[in-house]
């Protein structure tokens, strides 16, 4: 096996999964399915099986959270943001923190925390599979995931033929944003498309090199970061960078492309659907947690964080949810209206 890193991006502001998410208690904080770890713990449980070296990046407001969920990790595996800054902020932070501890030729393989997989052995095959190519390559892959239905909330990446027939690696052929629900059946039916998951894989001399060709001034971020005299210097600059999302500001720009089709289930928790596929349901397809009473209840995702009683009647496929943080009542489909709503709840309390 090959030499390997990881680093999870631990950032979010659990706006789509409020009130059980807050931007103080983000989504991969929380245990999922019953399950004894956090979605954090789970991925840093699956990023030891294909790398030793684990990094996190996560921001100032909750790090001291994400450190409590991971002890076995010190504090050099911890890369804080000051502030959030988007995810292309993270990876160049991620890379400088990397580049001073590592050899540069090393594969990194960057993770999300708050993905619900059960597929263990699959997920490190993928990830593996990814390495060798893009140690092999010296080009960033990514890995996408198989659609099983015609989601318009996801993003995909089509493929362009095969690069290695032997290890089922693709090269890119273009990104496909969010599509509506037709065009999305097409994606389906072609056979030719996967969801963009947000996984990819490269070396730090990779990711200079694609940066140096295709952006510009993420390569002038990084050069920054890693000649930063000082603590304050550092935060000071990378105040000053750009909120931008990675896919934005690098992947979608890059022209060689690689693709490996995840051999892994994969959901994302971007809604209180996904959190209700995940967490099962009874005969009625009812997932109730806490104090609570149903009565002509169907399909629909129940939970009270408080003492006192939380009675649901007569509803079908709705989330319901209450917390000390507040109280959602929705339809489980509203997932983008839940995020809005949640933004708004905020800024009131920060008196915006």
């Amino acid at each position: 096996m090959i030499d390997m890193i990881t680093v999870i991006i631990a950032g979010g502001s659990g706006t789509r999964l409020w009130p059980l998410s807050t931007p103080d208690y983000p989504k991969h904080l929380l245990k999922i399915n019953g399950d004894k770890r956090t979605l954090i713990q789970n991925t840093y449980d699956r990023a030891k099986r294909i790398s030793d070296a684990v990094y996190v990046i996560t921001e100032m407001s909750h790090a001291h959270l994400v450190k409590e969920q991971l002890p076995e990790l010190g504090d050099d595996n911890f890369v804080v943001e000051p502030a959030r800054r988007g995810t292309a902020s993270c990876i160049v932070a991620a890379l400088a923190h990397v580049a001073e501890k590592h050899p540069t030729d090393e594969p990194i393989a960057v993770l999300s925390a708050d993905h619900y997989i059960r597929d263990v052995e699959g997920f490190v095959h993928s990830f593996r599979v990814a390495g060798d190519a893009s140690k092999k390559s010296g080009r960033i892959v990514l890995v996408g995931v198989e659609p099983d239905y015609p989601a318009t909330g996801f993003g995909y990446i089509q493929k362009d033929g095969v690069y290695d027939d032997e290890s089922f690696v693709f090269d890119v052929h273009s990104f496909k944003e969010k599509p509506e629900y037709q065009v999305a059946q097409d994606y389906i039916r072609s056979g030719n498309y996967l969801w963009n998951c947000g996984y990819f894989v490269g070396s730090v001399d990779t990711f200079r090199q694609k940066m140096q060709q295709h952006a510009p001034a993420l390569h002038e971020n990084l050069e920054s970061l890693l000649s930063a005299a000082d603590a304050d210097t550092y935060r000071g600059t990378y105040l000053s960078f750009e909120n931008n999302t990675i896919d934005y500001g690098l992947i979608e720009k890059v022209d060689d492309l690689l693709v490996v089709p995840a051999a892994f289930d994969w959901m994302d928790m971007g809604s209180f659907g996904d959190l209700h596929k995940a967490a099962g349901s009874d005969e009625q397809g009812n997932h109730a947690h806490g104090e609570v009473e149903l009565e002509g209840v169907e399909n629909s995702f129940v939970q009270n964080h408080e003492e006192k009683p939380l009675a649901v009647i007569g509803l079908d496929n709705v989330a319901v949810i209450n917390t000390p943080q507040g109280i959602l009542v929705t339809r489980k489909d509203l997932s983008q209206k839940v995020g809005e709503v949640s933004k708004r709840i905020n800024a009131k309390k920060e008196g915006k």
